[in-house]
């Protein structure tokens, strides 16, 4: 099988006849340049929690208690007692994007506020949802909302959400909220497809590289393409445009899950808030171990029959810490780790490539590349 990529990559064929992507040429590196260097990225974040957070807060006070407050607690605002928290609300990079696109059809970043909010609110009725069926205990550094509020009010309270997100766009009453709504729907039913790809991936021995990036492009991509093209569309750009814009933002949440597939495996927990060995512990075919297993080779195929024994064991939850080191070590030596890099590198120069056809500002095209940068190298 074949990838079916054309843009300027190297391949490598890796195992059982499939050619996947590994490096961006040496020019698609270059056209780029380092004009992005002086964009100050950490701005452009705060910037996005400054004007979302206060419509977000608003959104999540028309909720019925106890849900009122159970959200609060999973948005960082209070703790599990109820008391004012700053804790870690999140990168806040879909907030940024919603912003960003705004500007690039050429209306003020508060023309994008109403939609970075539908998209934080359901990017948050995922996680609520995915802690749950992934049996996460911790989040952002602190429990996560079943651990401490129940199974039942993670389900409800992200049931919530979602259905804020809608009425937020929908309350506007304007055309172009009616074509941000249809598009931010048809985003969320992606992510629904890709968490469940996800879940029966986990019960598979083998899952291919050309499958694993489907399931990340509905998982993570879809609503990333969808934040960097709603404010446009609230800003009264046209399709053509918002498409070019989402093809930039599905990219960029295809950098952006193989950077967490790194993370959830070789992650510091220090800084991700999650265990040691996080993905291998939920048995997830994420991307590393998907090359690794298509690679061939000794370390390949060592893994291969330690995965299959795994999937049918009871006692997967008793393993130790050694058993998970060795799991990782040998998706490493079998070039899974390398290549998943190789692979965030990749969607992050098709990303870039996507909007230099798009009209805008140069400097909201910078202030784009920075946050795609952003993306690919970070530790949480």
């Amino acid at each position: 099988m074949r990838t079916g990529i054309t843009d300027g990559t190297t391949s490598t064929t890796i195992g059982r006849g499939e050619t996947v992507p590994t490096e961006p040429s040496a020019k698609a590196v270059a056209d780029h340049g380092q004009e992005e260097a002086a964009v100050d990225v950490a701005a452009l974040l705060e910037r996005g929690r400054t004007l979302a957070t206060p419509v977000l807060r608003a959104a999540v006070d028309r909720l019925a208690p106890p849900m009122d407050t159970v959200a609060a607690y999973h948005f960082g605002w209070i703790d599990a007692e109820g008391r004012p928290s700053d804790g870690d609300g999140g990168k806040a990079v879909r907030p940024a994007l919603a912003l960003l696109s705004a500007e690039a059809a050429g209306a003020a970043p508060e023309v994008g506020v109403p939609g970075a909010v539908a998209v934080e609110l359901v990017h948050n009725f995922s996680l609520l949802h995915d802690d749950l069926m992934d049996g996460d205990e911790q989040r952002r550094h602190r429990d996560t909302v079943w651990k401490v509020h129940g199974p039942a009010q993670a389900i409800l309270v992200g049931d919530a959400l979602f259905a804020l997100a809608n009425e937020v766009l929908l309350e506007l009453d304007t055309v172009e909220a009616g074509r941000a709504a249809r598009r931010l729907t048809t985003a969320t039913r992606a992510l629904i497809d890709g968490q469940a790809q996800d879940i029966s991936y986990e019960h598979r021995e083998r899952v291919t590289v050309e499958e694993c990036l489907e399931m990340e492009g509905n998982k993570t991509g879809a609503l990333l393409a969808c934040a960097v093209s709603i404010g446009a569309v609230l800003g009264g750009a046209d399709d053509r445009t918002a498409d070019t814009l989402e093809k930039y933002g599905y990219h960029l949440g295809l950098a952006f899950q193989a950077v967490d597939d790194l993370l959830g495996i070789w992650g510091d927990p220090e800084s991700t808030g999650k265990q040691t060995w996080s993905d291998l512990r939920q048995r997830k075919k994420s991307l590393p171990v998907v090359a690794a297993l298509a690679a061939g080779g000794e370390a390949s195929e060592e893994l291969g029959r330690l995965l299959a024994a795994d999937a049918k064991s009871n006692d997967f939850e008793n393993f130790s810490e050694a058993e998970f080191a060795h799991r990782a070590a040998l998706i490493e030596q079998a070039g899974g780790r390398e290549w998943t890099a190789q692979e965030a590198r990749r969607q992050h120069t098709i990303a870039l490539q996507a909007i230099e056809s798009v009209a805008m500002p140069e400097s909201v095209r910078a202030q784009l590349a920075a946050l795609a940068d952003f993306v690919v190298v970070r530790k949480r």
